[in-house]
């Protein structure tokens, strides 16, 4: 079982999500795996080791492929004469997936970010050659109803299953924010769920992110 968590943008707030699934999984007992096929900004951008750090362990996370520059990751590819072929991240991702029995694979930016050098596959691309379903993070406020609709319209061009949305720092500070969740329902046809503003970066607080998008309408088919 294996689910993509992919973002409407960079910064949305993916890797939170993603530490607050995996940990809220392996507290249930299950043996729960976050994979990062390529990691850019590297070292200062670790992904895989952030969810190490919420969980607390070392087997709770891992990444593939690693580029220094904060760039797509076929950009960064690029930038320091490398390569990256489609075929391999989908291979070494499916390989690192089977090591767990509940899957959880981070993507970078959004869904058209430029991932593979030997060919114009996207990140799209490699959520739809795993065949798994997507649980799309978003922001809150203002202009997340454009970005999110066009995110969850691209994912089921590709046949990729939508399992919900959510919508982090949500605090209902503005009439956009307050009136989002229930319009993008409608536009989206899928669950939403608002994810607060953490009140600390304590691996409780992601926790607890975890367990409310886990426990999101659809998500029970996945676990």
């Amino acid at each position: 079982m294996t689910i993509a968590v992919v973002g409407t943008d960079t910064g949305v707030g993916k890797t939170v999500v993603t530490a607050g699934l995996v940990a809220w999984l392996r507290e249930q007992g299950r043996k729960a795996r976050a994979v990062k096929p390529v990691q850019t900004g590297y070292p200062e951008d670790d992904d895989a080791d952030y969810v190490r750090n919420i969980c607390g362990e070392a087997a709770a996370a891992t990444r593939l492929r690693t580029f220094e520059k904060p760039l797509a990751p076929a950009v960064a590819a690029r930038r320091a004469d490398s390569t990256i072929a489609f075929d391999d991240v989908v291979a070494a991702t499916r390989t690192a997936l089977a090591e767990a029995d509940i899957g959880v694979v981070e993507g970078a930016g959004g869904l058209r970010v430029p991932l593979a050098t030997d060919g114009d596959q996207e990140i799209v691309d490699l959520v739809a050659a795993l065949d798994v379903p997507a649980l799309v993070v978003a922001r809150s406020g203002l202009g997340t109803l454009n970005h999110t609709a066009l995110t969850v319209e691209t994912l089921r061009r590709r046949s990729v299953p939508v399992a919900g949305v959510a919508l982090n720092r949500y605090t209902a500070a503005s009439v956009a924010e307050r009136t989002n969740p229930d319009e993008l329902e409608r536009m989206c046809d899928c669950p939403v769920e608002t994810l607060p503003e953490r009140p600390s970066p304590a691996p409780t607080a992601v926790r607890q992110l975890g367990e409310a998008v886990a426990t999101m309408p659809n998500m029970n088919e996945i676990w």
